[in-house]
Formats: structure tokens, C-alpha cells, sequence
């Protein structure tokens, strides 16, 4: 753990820095604006969910019972007649922005810690900014982007959508990597 005393500027640093860039990302630019439309008869859908009680929670439709049903006739007449999707619902109220937030900086700060353990493991106190760069970098865009392409491949998340997120994970990695390359000697030794 001498990696955390060692480099605990940088580490902190790098995350505070992902949430500024995150925050002008997602705030600031367009980039995200169309990832998510808004359903057709939207309130007369949001009034069926509520007069079914449906709860918050991750839901398949249609949804078989098992990996035998989903081969039947039936299972299959309903995944042609569509529609098929995965729908998350979240709590009732506003979104919980802060506490997102929150989660996002220590999510942050765990990557950044994960880069500069397997920096340290890897790299001499004396390394060069390019090697510090390529090695807290490449860790840090493996953690912020390679997750979200998941999310195309096994809950139909648009890959438009995803490659998005591979972008601002990309972003997060320079800054994390240049972060990390200028004040490596420093903290370092």
C-alpha cells in the first residue's frame, strides 16, 4: 500500500480532474443529448407501468422462463411481433444527481488508485513521462470504456451510444495519464 502514500497527489488529482472533464462533457457539450429518446404515448405507457405496480428494478420483455421456453413457438411469435428490449427502472422521484455524483469521484478515485498500484508495480520512481503516461492511460481507459461496450453487445444499447462513452472514457484516460506522467517524479521517489 506504500503505492498510495506515494502517489496520493496524482491519484487525487487525475480524479478530480476526470469529474471537471466528465462534468464539460455531459454539461457543457452536445454530445450526449440524443442517447436516449422519449417513448410514444409516453404518459399513457408511464400510466400501465404504475397500474401494474411495477417496481424499480432491471426487466426483459417478453421474458421467458427459461432458456427451453425461450425456443418455443409461442416464445418466438412474440419476439417477432416485437416490441423486444430491456427496461431499468429506477426509484420514484427526481434523479439522485448528488449522490450520483459522489459515486462517480470515488468510482474516479478507484481507477485512478488501480493505475497508480499498477503503475508503481510496474514502473521505477524514476520513469519517464511517456511510460508513466502509457501505463496509468491505458489502465484508466480500460476502466472507463471498455465496460460500456457491454452494454451494446448483450442489452441492445445503441453502439453510437457506446462508442460516446469509449470517447469520454478515452479523454478520462489522457487526463488520468497526464496526470499521473507530471507528477510521477515527484511522487514518486
Amino acid at each position: 500500500m506504500d503505492f498510495l502514500s506515494e502517489l496520493w497527489l496524482p491519484l487525487v488529482l487525475s480524479a478530480v480532474f476526470v469529474f471537471v472533464a466528465s462534468s464539460v462533457i455531459h454539461m457543457l457539450l452536445p454530445v450526449h443529448k440524443g442517447d436516449y429518446g422519449k417513448l410514444p404515448a409516453e404518459e399513457a405507457v408511464l400510466a400501465s407501468l404504475r397500474s401494474h405496480g411495477v417496481r424499480p428494478g432491471n426487466y426483459m420483455f417478453p421474458c421467458p422462463g427459461s432458456m427451453k421456453e425461450s425456443c418455443t413457438p409461442e416464445m418466438q411469435a412474440k419476439y417477432a411481433a416485437g416490441p423486444v428490449g430491456t427496461l431499468l427502472v429506477l426509484p420514484n422521484g427526481p434523479p439522485a444527481i448528488g449522490r450520483a455524483l459522489f459515486q462517480w469521484f470515488l468510482l474516479s478515485l478507484l481507477i485512478s488508485a488501480v493505475a497508480a498500484y499498477l503503475a508503481r508495480a510496474t514502473l521505477g520512481p524514476n520513469a519517464d513521462y511517456l511510460a508513466v503516461f502509457q501505463v496509468t492511460g491505458t489502465t484508466a481507459w480500460m476502466a472507463y470504456s471498455f465496460g460500456q461496450l457491454q452494454d451494446s453487445i448483450w442489452k441492445g444499447v445503441k453502439w453510437s451510444t457506446s462508442l460516446k462513452f469509449v470517447v469520454d472514457g478515452l479523454v478520462y484516460a489522457l487526463v488520468t495519464g497526464g496526470t499521473f506522467g507530471w507528477l510521477w517524479v515527484q511522487s514518486a521517489t
